[in-house]
């Protein structure tokens, strides 16, 4: 007699997706919150948005 339901496949990509674009967005927001302040005032601050490797 099961207590616990199991957790399948499906229920794990699904987690599993929804915290990669989670990480994902956050990492975003995070690198270019120095573009968003200056962002009003100078539009040249686009050249900075190349990685650094």
């Amino acid at each position: 007699m099961p207590q616990m339901m199991p957790i399948n496949w499906l229920l794990s990509f699904f987690f599993f997706i929804m915290i990669f674009i989670l990480f994902n967005i956050m990492n975003y927001y995070i690198f270019n919150i120095n573009n968003f302040k200056n962002s009003f005032f100078n539009k040249k601050n686009f050249k900075n948005m190349n990685w650094k490797w």
